[in-house]
């Protein structure tokens, strides 16, 4: 089925999840059938598409996506619903939380071993670190699942629009954007920086500390940067389109 003839609405935003989907899978960011990503489609951000339950993010596809109500609890009930902890996550974010129109939560290695770390906390030693410099927030409170109360937890330290990741101690990472480009990208480069951190500091070496300043000032170039988000997801998609065409349908 082309996607021009799929049922639903939001038929780009679909997409654009799909192939979010398909690198988070291609790029080892996925754990198993586990962890998700949402975009909101409507005004206050409580209406988003979601992965559907248990599926392996290497198979999705954008009429797989499902949408669902942030103020429904019955949502759980349906015959397509959510996986309970995805829909405790990010529906308390995006009932809480309207500037997080996209929402990525994984278990990548990196990532997640910083967050196993008694100090989570990643210094800006590289641009990659750079970029994260005071925009991401660190919760010490991991309290089990990601049921409803754990999301609406959550939401409450992703109150400040201009953290952008949420480093989620003996867990995981949460990423927000506005788009699916920009939280991809997001993800991406924290994945990677987490992964400079983690290695350097496996040298047993001294760490080359940037400045506050030069961090602060490194990161807010990267923001600036010209459409870059945008055009590494284009060129992610260009690629599934040669090689992973059912991405679209």
């Amino acid at each position: 089925m082309r996607v021009d003839q799929l049922p639903n609405d939001f038929l780009n935003e679909r997409v654009s999840l799909a192939a979010a989907f398909r690198w988070a899978a291609r790029l080892n960011l996925h754990e198993a059938v586990a962890n998700h990503f949402s975009l909101a489609v409507n005004q206050d951000g409580t209406r988003f598409l979601m992965n559907p339950n248990q599926r392996h993010f290497s198979t999705i596809r954008a009429s797989d996506i499902i949408e669902v109500d942030a103020n429904d609890p019955t949502v759980v009930s349906r015959p397509d619903a959510p996986d309970i902890t995805a829909w405790g996550l990010h529906g308390g974010i995006h009932r809480h939380c309207p500037h997080a129109r996209c929402v990525m939560h994984v278990h990548s290695n990196y990532a997640t071993v910083l967050a196993s770390l008694a100090d989570s906390h990643l210094p800006p030693i590289d641009q990659n670190t750079a970029m994260f410099f005071n925009r991401y927030v660190i919760d010490d409170h991991y309290g089990g699942l990601a049921l409803e109360a754990e999301g609406n937890r959550c939401a409450q330290l992703l109150q400040d629009p201009t953290k952008k990741v949420m480093i989620m101690g003996n867990h995981g990472v949460l990423v927000i954007g506005a788009t699916v480009a920009e939280t991809f990208n997001r993800l991406y480069y924290f994945e990677r920086a987490a992964g400079t951190y983690i290695q350097a500091l496996q040298t047993g070496k001294a760490l080359r500390i940037l400045s506050d300043d030069v961090a602060e000032k490194t990161a807010v170039q990267l923001e600036a940067y010209p459409e870059q988000d945008e055009r590494h997801f284009a060129a992610l998609k260009a690629l599934l389109d040669d090689q992973e065409p059912d991405y679209v349908e």
